[in-house]
């Protein structure tokens, strides 16, 4: 009689569970495990720029020019309208249950204050004066920007009848590039279980209990967007909430266990044609850029962070303040690093636009890893949902696959 083999998701969260106990019993010991993880790491980050810079050139060079410009906007209006959502319930959540109320940090002396870019800086930047560097420095969304006016350009030839050979070459590589990840992935277990071991023999579980009500509230934000967010989705395209949040599980698991929207890439695309019934033209153009532009879980992340920081301190927060955390929340996603620890990043540029002290980022960054848990679930499973209704309004939304098991 064959044995049923292990499906992947099954073997992550048994290798979670070791990884946890290995570290707890090993302590500083752990520490020699995290050279397997930043190989498993590296392993998948080699060939996400090429990843993104190519689902994008062929899903934007196989779009008619007038297309484009539709499913631009539509882009636009749901992350937008998701990313507001989720900062506006990261400040309802901290206001009402006040993660910052009783929490005594001492403030360090040793915080280097980051020069605060202005709005036009930030926007000038998202374009690249050397595509190369661009692609050497992860900054992906300059790449996105080439690979769209690089798409849009074959698109144009295409229409004019003129050679195919450069797009059909592309899609040839992103075939090569989705099978190579599809192979990295097998060892998948074994590098989150080590990363695991690392992180809590290193850091015990000690760091987090001082911010425990802050990660309770962020994963009941979590918990209530994701809700918010299938729900309006079934909704929208006349399907099962249940079934839709079941076919998130193997992508909310790799967001979970990484923390890195960019590693759960090639499954969040995967997992969008074959569960969720996306065509393969819109999942390889909305979830790239989904993941660069569309940053829900950073979102709700510095809302709420902002005002516990303020609690923290003492700091009044008005209805002015409120709006400006919303909006600053909204701006700072854009671009932002795909990889653990872009969110510090973040607080950088909107904690001091807002009056409130540096410091603060301190006191976030000995939960960073554990509160990107959280963040990159929310930011992974949003644009599949988004993909989703996109898919919908251009009638590529396979209900076949969907209402599936």
């Amino acid at each position: 009689m064959k044995r049923k083999k292990l499906s992947t998701i099954k073997q992550i969260l048994i290798s979670m569970v070791i990884g946890i106990i290995a570290g707890m019993l090993l302590g500083e010991n752990a520490r020699s495990l995290k050279i397997i993880g930043d190989i498993f790491l590296r392993l998948i980050q080699m060939s996400v720029v090429i990843l993104i810079m190519g689902a994008v050139i062929e899903a934007v060079g196989n779009l008619d020019t007038k297309d484009l410009g539709k499913l631009g906007i539509k882009m636009i209006f749901w992350f937008m309208f998701f990313t507001i959502i989720a900062a506006t319930i990261g400040i309802g959540l901290g206001l009402l249950l006040k993660p910052g109320a009783g929490v005594l940090f001492e403030a360090s002396e040793s915080v280097v204050e980051q020069p605060i870019q202005e709005l036009s800086q930030i926007i000038v930047d998202f374009f690249p004066t050397n595509i190369i560097d661009s692609m050497a420095s992860g900054n992906m969304i300059q790449v996105i920007v080439f690979a769209i006016l690089f798409g849009a350009t074959l698109s144009t030839l295409r229409e004019k009848k003129m050679s195919n050979m450069i797009l059909d070459w592309v899609k040839d590589l992103n075939v090569v590039i989705i099978n190579m990840i599809s192979k990295i992935m097998v060892i998948a277990p074994i590098g989150i279980g080590a990363l695991l071991a690392y992180t809590t023999g290193t850091m015990g579980i000690g760091v987090i209990l001082p911010l425990m009500k802050f990660l309770i509230i962020f994963g009941i934000g979590t918990i209530i967007h994701l809700f918010i967010s299938v729900i309006l989705t079934a909704i929208y395209c006349k399907a099962s909430p249940i079934r839709i949040a079941r076919k998130l599980t193997n992508m909310t698991v790799m967001a979970f266990t990484t923390t890195s929207s960019a590693v759960t890439l090639p499954i969040k695309m995967k997992d969008s044609e074959t569960k969720l019934g996306v065509s393969s033209r819109i999942s390889n153009l909305v979830n790239p850029l989904a993941m660069t532009l569309n940053s829900n879980g950073l979102s709700m992340f510095l809302a709420l962070a902002c005002i516990t920081v303020a609690q923290i301190y003492k700091i009044e927060i008005d209805i002015l303040s409120i709006i400006k955390i919303i909006t600053l929340s909204t701006l700072a996603c854009l671009g932002t690093v795909v990889v653990p620890g872009g969110g510090l990043v973040a607080l950088a540029i909107v904690m001091p636009s807002i009056g409130l002290p540096l410091e603060g980022i301190v006191l976030m960054s000995g939960i960073d890893w554990f509160s990107g848990m959280f963040r990159t679930v929310l930011n992974v499973d949003t644009d599949a949902l988004i993909s989703m209704l996109i898919a919908k309004d251009t009638k590529e939304l396979n209900y076949d696959i969907l209402n599936s098991d």
